[in-house]
């Protein structure tokens, strides 16, 4: 379809993050935006305050009637929903264009500069950290992002006059196949989604093929140390990163008092008196990555100084709800064995001697059948774990797939349970902690607002 031609976009799966962005895109271009989800929510609500018709059954009868006519709707639906949806189906049989979110985005990277963030773990704190080193910088930016920043309190930045877009680059499904970076970080490519993949061989050759995206007058930063074999195309100029070594990195790293400052060292030119906004240290590299990518597009060495001061943060990525001298709680996304393991030793610095709780979520049969024994390895890095009842997401049930495979393979000797949702309040009015830590991308975080009125209230 001609862009020229699209006056309504329908989203079938509206209220996911990546899909409400690409949402709020076309609502502030004028077009008429509607869309289905299985459940409300605060994303969902606040999109239909900015004029998104949307409804949560499968009802052909409540589709806008302006996304009824197949030469001006666009139709955006995300790989979560079953083929067999009723919606997906009667747009497919009336000769609809159909496009993932991923082709969108792909789209938007031919007209404009890409910069793009991949990678298993870190890319929703890294791209939301290089969106606002842009967007208070000169430079501006365009930014589609995997998390609510808390600069901005949502997940889309629009500058109409800037050249740039940030955009986190997803590799379920080979999203990100779509994309052409100008410049692209990847953070990890530690195995996932291999219900996708089915082997951590095809994980790897995925992201050697996004490498092979970029633009031949583009960038590749890629952290040290990776399996990945990168393949870009020539003219390409390829950069590595760490928090202590490659092309960028970190020098004297100071962590104390609740703050952590570095310097950068850049082959685009050094930064010294760097403070972390969020200072926790697995934020040091996600920095370092954003840094690199704002340099690349000419901010300069004060507003990048600034930015990184003032950034505050994603939702639910080591995010503080209670943060007093009696009690710490903080909810993170975490739902890979290594992010788990980054967040929870990142947490074991920031608290040294503190009763630490751990209380996690498993994500998906698959990933819980694939890397149980890394869960649990990752989780026994504290005394104290509770393992919530699994959350399914988009998937059937795999027999002999639980919590339990993970629970009973916790180190021996530390103070565990197993529970189902409904008991979470109940433990956390138990207490015995001083720091709780609420892990996993299910919805585990629909009870961060009463875990932090107990806590608040406990003083």
């Amino acid at each position: 379809m001609d862009a020229n031609n699209i006056k309504a976009v329908y989203f079938v799966g509206i209220g996911g993050i990546g899909m409400s962005a690409i949402a709020r895109y076309f609502l502030h271009r004028g077009l008429t935006v509607g869309g289905y989800d299985r459940t409300p929510s605060e994303l969902t609500r606040r999109l239909e305050e900015e004029g998104a018709h949307i409804h949560y059954e499968e009802n052909i009868g409540l589709i806008p009637i302006e996304c009824l006519d197949p030469d001006s709707c666009l139709v955006v639906y995300t790989p979560a929903i079953p083929a067999e949806h009723a919606e997906l189906q009667y747009f497919q049989r009336n000769g609809f264009d159909l496009q993932k979110r991923a082709q969108v985005l792909g789209t938007l990277t031919q007209t404009m500069k890409g910069l793009c963030v991949a990678g298993t773990h870190g890319k929703t704190t890294t791209s939301s950290m290089a969106a606002h080193l842009l967007h208070q910088s000169s430079i501006d930016c365009n930014a589609f992002l995997g998390g609510i920043t808390k600069n901005y309190g949502t997940n889309y930045i629009l500058s109409p006059d800037s050249e740039y877009v940030v955009i986190e680059a997803d590799e379920f499904d080979r999203s990100f196949h779509w994309l052409t970076p100008w410049a692209t970080v990847i953070t990890a490519t530690d195995a996932d989604h291999l219900d996708i993949y089915g082997t951590e061989e095809a994980y790897l050759e995925s992201f050697r093929h996004y490498t092979s995206l970029i633009r031949p007058d583009g960038y590749l930063i890629v952290h040290t140390g990776l399996k990945l074999k990168p393949a870009p195309q020539k003219g390409v100029t390829t950069y590595t990163y760490s928090r202590g070594e490659g092309d960028f990195h970190a020098e004297n790293v100071k962590i104390g008092n609740g703050e952590i400052t570095f310097d950068l060292v850049s082959p685009l030119g050094n930064i010294t008196g760097i403070n972390l906004g969020v200072p926790v240290s697995v934020n040091i590299e996600n920095g370092i990555a954003a840094m690199a990518l704002a340099q690349l597009a000419g901010a300069t060495e004060e507003e990048i100084r600034r930015g990184m001061a003032s950034f505050s943060g994603v939702d639910r990525r080591f995010d503080f709800h209670v943060r007093t001298p009696k009690m710490v709680y903080l909810s993170d996304y975490a739902h890979h064995p290594e992010e788990i393991r980054q967040s929870i030793l990142s947490v074991k610095q920031l608290y040294e001697g503190r009763h630490i709780k751990v209380m996690f979520q498993p994500h998906l049969y698959s990933r819980t059948r694939d890397f149980y024994q890394e869960f649990a390895d990752a989780l026994s890095l504290v005394d104290d774990v509770t393992i919530v009842e699994l959350y399914p997401a988009r998937e059937q049930p795999i027999p002999g797939i639980t919590s339990e495979i993970i629970y009973d393979r916790l180190r021996p000797g530390i103070q565990k349970e197993l529970i189902r949702k409904d008991e979470i309040l109940d433990v956390v009015h138990r207490g015995g902690f001083d720091v709780l830590v609420t892990l996993g991308a299910g919805d585990i975080d629909d009870y961060a607002k009463q875990i932090t009125e107990i806590l608040t209230k406990k003083g």
